[in-house]
């Protein structure tokens, strides 16, 4: 990739989109700083990551890096969780019913209970309530270019995303089949006949799960040649002939890039009629998470569950 990056906030600069140059670039970016270059991918849906730690946005366009912008996240005691979330509602105007009136430009929704991205004070530390800040333009540009439904990484640490807890998600032990823990394959795309398509792959439970706009429309039972470790990210670049053409998405800590090769491809394998639904409505943009951990509660190891769309909207507050 060698598109122009802009450093707004500062005096405009740019640069070459090269892992050595961004990298150095991001660790000198100061409080209310960010790159964009939305030039280099023009369209297609999007993908945010939040690092907690390095207090960094990213921001990928068709698997391309088309922003990056300091942030500040939850203060101690109001810790921004970290997890998959999707962007439930948009409002350009908002102001907080939870704290003193406090506007929110551009803000995003993340969950009913009250985390949201939006512009706000950035003093080069974790300092809201919860809420992720970003700088006012960058808040602008980023609004612009997402839409609901769309994935939203937030993670601790700064090289591997988690994910966060949720009721509805892979809670209904009516799925599982009579035999021993083995799941059942689901299909219901008339759940959400529009949006962005999340696909989420548990290595430790060998189950794949389908989420179309936030809500999940189904899951099936998977096999995965060889060891998963971590977590790792990829974005469907174009569907031909030849199948699906999937890209690495790079994340804190991952070392590869570029087309993930048809021996990797292979190493998913899917029941026959579940491959089949699932081309049906996959699209240019869709992304495909990959862990090593559990999508159950209850079960050993960590436990990870997917926020989306579908849960609870008991409480509107925002932080």
């Amino acid at each position: 990739m060698t598109a122009a990056l802009c450093l707004t906030a500062a005096p405009i600069r740019a640069m070459a989109l090269d892992p050595g140059s961004i990298a150095a670039s991001v660790e000198a970016l100061r409080p209310g700083e960010f790159l964009w270059a939305p030039e280099a991918a023009p369209d297609g849906p999007v993908v945010i990551i939040v690092s907690l730690a390095r207090q960094r946005a990213y921001v990928y366009r068709n698997g391309v890096l088309i922003g990056i912008s300091t942030v500040s996240t939850g203060a101690a005691g109001h810790e921004t969780p970290t997890g998959v979330f999707t962007i439930l509602q948009k409002k350009v105007a908002h102001r907080s019913n939870l704290y003193n009136d406090a506007p929110m430009p551009y803000m995003q929704r993340l969950t009913w209970d009250g985390i949201a991205m939006h512009a706000g004070n950035l003093p080069g530390y974790p300092a809201s309530h919860g809420c992720i800040r970003f700088p006012l333009t960058f808040a602008e540009h980023l609004y612009d270019v997402t839409q609901l439904g769309l994935t939203v990484i937030i993670t601790q640490a700064s090289e591997i995303p988690r994910f966060a807890p949720a009721p509805r998600i892979l809670q209904d032990t009516a799925r599982r089949s009579s035999f021993g823990n083995a799941f059942l394959t689901v299909w219901q795309p008339e759940k959400a006949l529009t949006g962005p398509i999340s696909i989420i792959v548990s290595a430790a439970d060998q189950r794949a799960v389908v989420l179309r706009n936030g809500i999940e429309i189904g899951s099936a039972p998977v096999a995965i040649r060889g060891k998963i470790s971590g977590l790792q990210a990829f974005n469907l670049a174009s569907i031909d002939e030849h199948g699906t053409h999937w890209m690495f998405l790079p994340v804190f800590g991952g070392a590869q890039t570029g087309e993930v090769s048809r021996q990797d491809r292979e190493r998913l394998i899917l029941p026959e009629d579940f491959r089949r639904d699932l081309l049906s409505v996959l699209k240019p943009g869709s992304t495909l998470i990959v862990t090593a951990d559990t999508l159950e509660s209850g079960s050993t190891g960590t436990s990870l569950t997917v926020l989306t769309g579908e849960d609870a909207q008991a409480d509107t507050n925002e932080r």
